[in-house]
């Protein structure tokens, strides 16, 4: 089947009491563009951690209040440290999201996210540790295990909201603080409002006096190429559901921008879906295209909310057989 680019078209449990915290760690030299320390100034870096699938891109997006981290009901969809950047009152928050943790499959790909990983959790002021509430697995001990002593840990319970039995999850707190010694037990639904602003008072009190390290408007230290590289991966994975191994990467191919009379900023875009396989390619393309033109089109019109311009995106699918076993090909996909 022959290569069809997309052609733009013109769309109460109560908190459980905290153990005092330990003291913060070293500020991190070189982050960021720091601005000279005002009194009353607090920033740090928090860590969003846990196994694929319980909802840290999701958690991220709230804390900072837009999209910048892709979701998608398949598990391992976040592949990159992506760091998100919040700034309330005196305080500014720097979220780094990671990969789930993987440990069924032994992929130079995974190792890659793995690295990430464990990269994420030591150089922080504080973690938060993401399971879904009332459940523990190994794939959740697993990523426990990562975890540095001296370093503050909260225990974040999300999806709330999916459990029925308020009363059971006073037993489960009290095997997860035999297992860790968490200094919060924060039970909430990314999805919730209330929740999320609870949340940044929480993390608040962790992070050191110091000066902020980006301008108060920012949102992220990604750049909108790996935006959009991670738009239509998004965009992939939610129109071809559990059918497309999650192996499937994209990569940007052209990002080019040029003042438009008409509409103010103009970007134009030409990506590759990377594949392992020729029916993985089928599958990304669909019926006469079908499937395709619409990862482009919904990745084309949430592109131009985030960058605040008129974009036309092409994209492409190539076969790489093998590609997630080949460390060097993984790394020239921008994996470190």
């Amino acid at each position: 089947m022959n290569d069809l680019p997309d052609t733009p078209d013109t769309p109460e449990i109560p908190d459980a009491s905290g153990i005092p915290a330990m003291p913060p760690i070293p500020p991190i030299p070189g982050v960021g563009g720091a601005a000279p320390a005002i009194p009353g100034q607090r920033c740090g870096l928090v860590a969003i951690v846990g196994k694929p699938n319980v909802g840290k891109s999701t958690l991220l997006n709230a804390l900072v209040g837009q999209k910048i981290s892709i979701t998608s009901r398949k598990a391992q969809t976040t592949r990159h440290r992506i760091t998100g950047i919040r700034t309330q009152g005196a305080t500014q928050f720097v979220f780094v999201d990671t990969p789930g943790f993987q440990t069924r499959h032994a992929k130079a790909l995974n190792k890659s996210l793995n690295k990430t990983v464990m990269g994420a959790v030591g150089d922080v002021d504080l973690v938060m540790f993401v399971v879904e509430a009332g459940k523990f697995t190994l794939a959740d001990a697993k990523v426990l295990s990562l975890l540095k002593p001296g370093i503050p840990v909260l225990l974040v319970a999300n999806k709330l909201d999916e459990v029925h039995r308020r009363g059971d999850l006073a037993p489960w707190l009290r095997e997860m603080q035999e297992r860790h010694p968490f200094n919060e037990f924060v039970p909430m639904s990314a999805k919730n409002a209330k929740d999320i602003e609870r949340l940044f008072g929480i993390v608040e009190k962790y992070l050191p006096e110091q000066g902020w390290w980006y301008a108060e408007d920012e949102l992220t230290d990604r750049s909108e190429k790996f935006l959009a590289s991670e738009t239509v991966r998004e965009k992939l994975f939610r129109f071809t559901g559990e059918e497309l191994p999650y192996t499937s990467t994209v990569v940007i191919d052209k990002f080019d921008e040029e003042p438009s009379p008409k509409f103010g900023r103009m970007v134009r875009i030409a990506a590759t879906i990377v594949v392992e396989r020729d029916s993985h390619k089928a599958m990304v393309i669909g019926d006469k295209g079908e499937r395709l033109k619409r990862i482009g089109t919904e990745a084309r019109q949430e592109l131009e909310k985030l960058m605040s311009a008129k974009v036309f995106l092409e994209i492409w699918v190539k076969v790489r057989t093998g590609w997630a076993d080949d460390e060097a090909r993984v790394r020239s996909f921008g994996y470190e």
